[in-house]
């Protein structure tokens, strides 16, 4: 009888332990986004199954789903929250903090070199500008703020796309790339070399007339720990050797912004004060090197 009786009670506790176990998907998907602590939180799928209690082989298949309809983000990290369920965080996806935080150092930079500064983040393959920041020469450009384009016909998208796994560039676009001017990168091959002179730049991206005839970009991607969240630029006439002068504040414009939205990443410097001639934080031999990676040699 005893034996029967600690059977019975065994059976009675696993079956209290199914019966925990959310039953619709709408439960299992809401434990699985309760497992992040926020926007930037990265978990395994081990540590996903450890928090939600769920079968590792239902977390995994679930999160399958879960990321090709954008809820969760998967690289080689682990999985983070997706575009959708970011957006149900704020209601403009965040992009009022992100343009806080750049706004003074846009305005630094068209101060020190007259060029148009541009901001913008990544939507399924195209930028959309959240700032344009450029006095008389803004309204020679086709760019407007709340304005949409393929982020491979920029500077700033380019620098985005570059911080991207190789397979969510692909999934962005087709074999053939729609083409603004000749100069348009024209397929994805061509595309995927140019991301990889990106990196070899350390994240500078360059465009000159890829968006518009007679236009020159230098572009660099706001980064958070997980990956980039936006782009920067400094835009102007197309002129041989500007932008390489310009391109190391840039590149420290973005990374203070980096620093100003997720202070992990650490400490911004201060701003600089303006000066006639932009002063290189970079030393010649890297300026040498970023000069023999420019953008263009697929032309």
């Amino acid at each position: 009888m005893q034996a029967v009786a600690v059977q019975s009670a065994t059976v009675q506790n696993t079956s209290e332990s199914k019966r925990e176990l959310p039953a619709s998907m709408v439960e299992r998907m809401t434990l699985i986004l309760d497992a992040f602590d926020g926007a930037g939180s990265r978990l395994t799928l081990e540590e996903v199954a450890c928090r939600t209690g769920l079968p590792r082989s239902t977390v995994h298949r679930i999160l399958d789903q879960m990321v090709r309809l954008e809820w969760v983000d998967h690289a080689s990290f682990g999985y983070c929250l997706g575009r959708r369920a970011k957006s149900l965080g704020a209601s403009d996806n965040g992009h009022s903090r992100i343009r806080e935080a750049a706004a003074p150092l846009l305005h630094e930079l068209h101060l020190q070199t007259g060029m148009v500064a541009h901001l913008a983040i990544l939507d399924r393959g195209d930028c959309i500008y959240l700032d344009k920041i450029g006095g008389q020469l803004a309204a020679t450009l086709t760019s407007r703020v709340g304005g949409r384009v393929p982020a491979y016909i920029t500077a700033c998208g380019k620098a985005i796309l570059a911080g991207l796994e190789p397979e969510h560039v692909d999934a962005f676009y087709g074999t053939h790339l729609v083409r603004r001017t000749e100069r348009t990168i024209p397929d994805l091959a061509t595309l995927h070399q140019e991301l990889g002179r990106i990196r070899q730049r350390h994240g500078l991206a360059f465009e000159t007339g890829e968006a518009q005839n007679g236009m020159a970009c230098v572009g660099a991607a706001v980064r958070s720990p997980v990956g980039p969240v936006a782009g920067i630029s400094l835009c102007g006439p197309a002129r041989p050797g500007h932008l390489e002068r310009v391109a190391p504040l840039v590149a420290d414009a973005a990374r203070d912004i980096s620093r100003i939205l997720h202070p992990e990443l650490g400490t911004p410097r201060r701003a600089r004060r303006a000066t006639a001639e932009p002063t290189q934080s970079w030393s010649p031999q890297a300026m040498e090197r970023l000069v023999a990676t420019q953008s263009g040699q697929w032309m």
